[in-house]
């Protein structure tokens, strides 16, 4: 589903990433794993195209080549194909839960009644039903972690791409999120990519890549 080719970036005298290859299996659970300063938030970003690799270096998505494409054609691609959730859920406050999640939709064209409806249904499998019409300051943070997994998944994404996604949340919290994130894989044939410092988050993982100065040191795949 997605690769990547021998990615290199420098910034100014440091060089972040040393050549990684790495290919992500559809329908799995990757954990990308290593002490910080590894280089696995700058590999993450430019796996999701929000960054280039250096000259050279090349991300394929389906057998197409997406680090190529110009700005406009690769903005269009990113809101179609990939989700993100940050460690912060980045919800907009002027807006309510259900418009939040509905946000990528609309920007990708898709009429606003039916957007919002869309979100209605994700919030709704994500145990948020009644908390649509509540702005992000009226919920709890694993309330607005979970809305935001459901507006990675309002565009029915290849992959969704997840930076320390639990790191802001409380043990139960937390907790609860990595079970979202197994149950999406097993209803909804979700693909995750995620980097976390959580070991026992990397231990349930289907695929655990483990990233040192700027390589990778092990791809392991982990008995279901």
């Amino acid at each position: 589903m997605l690769k990547a080719r021998d990615i290199h970036k420098t910034f100014g005298k440091v060089h972040v990433l040393k050549g990684i290859d790495l290919e992500i299996q559809p329908g799995r659970i990757t954990a990308i794993v290593g002490p910080s300063g590894a280089g696995k938030t700058t590999l993450l970003q430019i796996l999701g195209t929000l960054a280039a690799p250096d000259k050279g270096g090349a991300v394929y998505f389906n057998n197409v080549e997406v680090s190529c494409m110009p700005d406009k054609r690769l903005s269009a691609f990113r809101n179609k194909n990939i989700g993100f959730v940050f460690q912060f859920h980045q919800l907009l406050p002027e807006f309510t839960l259900q418009e939040n999640v509905a946000m990528p939709a609309l920007l990708g064209g898709m009429q606003r009644k039916e957007a919002m409806k869309k979100a209605a249904d994700l919030l709704g499998k994500l145990g948020l039903e009644d908390r649509g019409t509540h702005y992000p300051s009226q919920l709890s943070g694993g309330e607005c972690q979970r809305a935001a997994v459901a507006r990675a998944l309002i565009n029915n994404p290849g992959i969704i791409l997840a930076d320390e996604p639990s790191g802001s949340l409380d043990s139960e919290n937390r907790e609860e999120l990595h079970k979202l994130f197994f149950t999406l894989r097993d209803t909804m044939g979700a693909t995750f990519v995620i980097v976390t410092h959580d070991e026992s988050l990397a231990e349930k993982a289907d695929i655990v890549v483990r990233m040192a100065d700027g390589k990778i040191r092990s791809v392991t795949t982990q008995k279901p």
